[in-house]
């Protein structure tokens, strides 16, 4: 079944320059970028996005970190996109992801890991319109 997907390269992958190299390993793998864009985000628009860790112990950390510079967001469109794109940036913590990931090859900490990509379905409906309007997906 055809889904969407949000990505975000965090503002470590832009630093690091590694946009492209994170968009061409989706479109490799088969999928369409449907929308994209690039933007800074407040802290309080990291922490309405990331309200589902605000009893975290680390939502204070990880919301500054994605308020600190430019972020890429991008819609992934294509069969089975969810789990697929998660199995493309590789575990959360670098330590443990499969070499030739995303996280693998980039990342050095288990915060600043590059990237991020919706986990369900249920994400996915929340974390597209958050940054999208349907009039910006192709």
């Amino acid at each position: 079944m055809t889904e969407r997907t949000l990505s975000i390269v965090k503002p470590d992958g832009v630093k690091k320059n590694v946009i492209g190299d994170v968009i061409s390993r989706f479109e490799k793998s088969g999928f369409r970028i449907v929308g994209i864009k690039m933007l800074k985000l407040s802290k309080e628009d990291a922490e309405g996005f990331y309200i589902v860790h605000k009893e975290r112990p680390f939502y204070g950390s990880l919301t500054g970190f994605m308020s600190e510079g430019p972020i890429v967001v991008m819609v992934v469109e294509g069969e089975g996109v969810i789990d697929k794109v998660r199995k493309i940036m590789g575990a959360t913590n670098f330590k443990d992801a499969a070499p030739g990931t995303i996280r693998a090859d980039f990342a050095t900490d288990i915060e600043r890991n590059i990237v991020h990509g919706s986990d369900s379905v249920q994400s996915t409906a929340f974390e597209i319109p958050y940054f999208f309007s349907t009039m910006e997906l192709a």
